[in-house]
C-alpha cells in the first residue's frame, strides 16, 4: 500500500510518518514539495503519485492572523482540501484529512457531538469548516478527524510556548475560562494509523463508509490546567533544567484580548470513533507527560 502524506515536517505530519509506516511505503510532501497555497498543483501530484490513501496533515493554522488573511486561510484549508479530495477520488483512493473543534461556536454546555450544528467564531473556524465541506462535496471514500489543542515536542505550540515562558519568567498569566482536551500530534498519529489499517479492510470487504469523526485525548481542562501540567511534568523529570515561575495565575479571557474569538468550550465527544474503530486516545495529562519526557530526550 502507498500513502501520500501532505504537511509532512508539521507536528502531526512529522508523526504520521511513523505510524504509518508499518501499513506501507510512505510519500511524505513539504511544503516545498506539496503547497497547499497553490492548490492548482496539487492534483498532478496525486495523479502522477497513484497512491492508495492520501492524508492531508497540512494546513493554515495562524488562528490570529487567519483574521487578516482569510482568503489565504481559505485557500489552503477549504481550496487546496477540495483539490486533493477531487483527485484521491479520481484515482479511486482513501482521502483522510484534520479539522477542528473551532467549526463551533464554543456555547455547548456538554461535549460536542459530530452531528451538532457548526458555527465558527473566527475566519480560521471559517477556513476549516469550509474544508470539512469540500471533501464531502469531493465524495468517494474520505474521513475527516476533528481534533483539539494540539501539542508536539516539536514546532510551535502552546505547550512549548508555556516551558518557553516559564524558563524566563517568575509569573505566568495563562486564561481559566476556556476549555478543551489538549491533544498530542503522536496520539493523533496513531490513532489515524489504526483507522486507515481498519477502513481499508472496511473498503475491501465493501463495507466503508465515509464520515466526520472526533479525534482527542479523553478529559478536559483550561488552558491554565494545561499549562499547569506542562510545568509539573517538566519538574518531575529527574535532571530537567529549573525553570524559573514560580506562580501560574489563572485569568479570564477578556484579561488576555486576542484579534480572533475563541470557543469557550471545544471539548468533543469520542464516542463514535470508538464504536467504529475501538480508538481511545489516552487521558490528556499522560500524553502531555510523555510529550515533556519526549521533549526533554531530544534536547539531552
Amino acid at each position: 500500500m502507498k500513502i501520500l502524506v501532505t504537511g509532512a515536517t508539521g507536528q502531526v505530519g512529522w508523526e504520521l510518518c511513523r505510524s504509518l509506516a508499518p501499513l506501507g511505503q510512505i510519500q511524505a510532501l513539504s511544503r516545498d514539495q506539496a503547497d497547499l497555497a497553490r492548490p492548482e498543483t496539487l492534483a498532478k501530484i496525486v495523479r502522477d503519485s497513484q497512491p492508495d490513501v492520501v492524508v492531508n496533515a497540512a494546513a493554515y493554522t495562524a488562528v490570529d492572523a487567519a483574521e487578516t488573511e482569510p482568503t489565504l486561510a481559505r485557500v489552503i484549508n477549504a481550496d487546496a482540501v477540495g483539490e486533493l479530495a477531487n483527485a484521491t477520488q479520481r484515482i479511486g483512493g482513501l482521502f483522510v484529512h484534520y479539522s477542528t473543534d473551532y467549526v463551533f461556536d464554543g456555547n455547548n454546555s456538554g461535549a460536542y457531538l459530530e452531528s451538532d450544528p457548526t458555527c465558527p467564531v473566527n475566519a480560521y473556524g471559517e477556513s476549516k469548516l469550509l474544508g470539512e465541506q469540500a471533501v464531502a462535496n469531493a465524495g468517494g471514500d474520505w474521513l475527516t478527524f476533528r481534533t483539539t489543542w494540539v501539542f508536539a515536542s516539536r514546532g510551535k505550540n502552546f505547550l512549548r510556548t508555556m516551558l518557553r515562558l516559564a524558563s524566563q519568567r517568575e509569573e505566568l498569566r495563562v486564561v481559566s475560562d476556556q476549555f478543551g482536551a489538549p491533544t498530542w500530534a503522536r496520539s493523533i498519529a496513531d490513532g489515524t494509523a489504526h483507522a486507515v489499517h481498519a477502513a481499508v479492510r472496511e473498503r475491501g470487504n465493501g463495507a466503508f463508509k465515509s464520515g466526520i469523526y472526533h479525534m482527542t485525548s479523553a478529559g478536559q481542562t483550561s488552558w491554565h490546567g494545561f499549562a499547569d501540567a506542562a510545568v509539573s511534568a517538566w519538574r518531575s523529570v529527574e535532571g530537567s533544567a529549573p525553570l524559573e515561575v514560580r506562580r501560574i495565575v489563572p485569568i479570564d479571557t477578556g484579561a488576555y484580548p486576542l484579534p480572533a474569538k475563541r470557543p469557550v468550550n471545544s471539548v468533543l465527544n469520542n464516542d463514535a470513533l470508538k464504536a467504529r474503530f475501538g480508538i481511545e486516545l489516552p487521558d490528556w495529562r499522560y500524553a502531555v507527560d510523555l510529550c515533556v519526557r519526549d521533549l526533554l530526550s531530544v534536547n539531552s
